[in-house]
């Protein structure tokens, strides 16, 4: 059990860190640091809307309109620190 534990675990810091990856990159997109012509650039914002999106598209449909500012990643984020939370909390230990 403390495996699976632990594989959930990871697999909800990954996650995480890959949000906040996708945040820092649409930030610098928006601010022109970088171009999405630049095909490793584009490569890498590609991947990251496809892993992100299908977690964050709910979440916004849900949130009312904030004027461009996104909460979802904030709010996906606050609920995996939470999941994390509440599994070390009650997982069974041996």
């Amino acid at each position: 059990m403390i495996a699976l534990y632990m594989l959930i675990n990871t697999i909800l810091d990954l996650f995480f860190w890959i949000l906040i990856l996708s945040a820092i990159l649409s930030w610098l997109v928006a601010f022109n640091v970088v171009n999405t012509r630049n095909r490793a650039v584009y490569l890498i914002g590609d991947f990251l809307y496809r892993i992100t999106e299908p977690v964050l598209r709910p979440i916004r449909r849900v949130l009312p309109n904030m004027g461009g500012l996104d909460l979802s990643p904030i709010v996906v984020l606050l609920a995996i620190s939470f999941i994390q939370n509440l599994m070390a909390q009650y997982w069974p230990r041996f």
